[in-house]
């Protein structure tokens, strides 16, 4: 089996330049195992797109419509951490591994649920007029 080494930390590279380079392709990866690894990250990105998508046809503000796209993806990027992190750590079943899961899960769930409840506050007047509805 050959013998990894981990990768050299960005502050500690001579070159700054070059160091940033290594933290963006660090980022990159993350997003690339998120994407390809969860399922509810690429939901989560789409109903993003759709929302942003919605705010511009609606014209609604984008800087609440991007803030809050922001934390749900934050918050499920950080879940998918936490999950890797508590698979590396217990292998094997835990109640206090399942707890921190599920705990952070219930995180994700309560975000997405309030930013829901913000995004038809924002969107409804707006559609009901477009649509001349009301």
């Amino acid at each position: 089996m050959p013998v990894l080494f981990p990768p050299p930390k960005p502050g500690t590279d001579p070159l700054p330049l070059r160091g940033l380079k290594a933290s963006f392709s660090y980022a990159w990866a993350g997003l690339r195992f998120a994407w390809q690894s969860q399922r509810n990250f690429r939901l989560e990105v789409y109903i993003a797109a759709l929302a942003l998508g919605l705010a511009l046809w609606l014209e609604v503000d984008l800087i609440p419509v991007l803030l809050l796209v922001a934390l749900v993806l934050g918050l499920e990027l950080l879940n998918t951490a936490l999950e890797a992190l508590v698979d590396l750590v217990s292998p094997h079943y835990h109640p206090l591994a399942k707890a921190a899961k599920d705990v952070a899960a219930a995180g994700v769930l309560l975000v997405s649920g309030i930013a829901a409840l913000i995004g038809i506050m924002l969107f409804l007047p707006p559609l009901v007029a477009r649509l001349g509805l009301w």
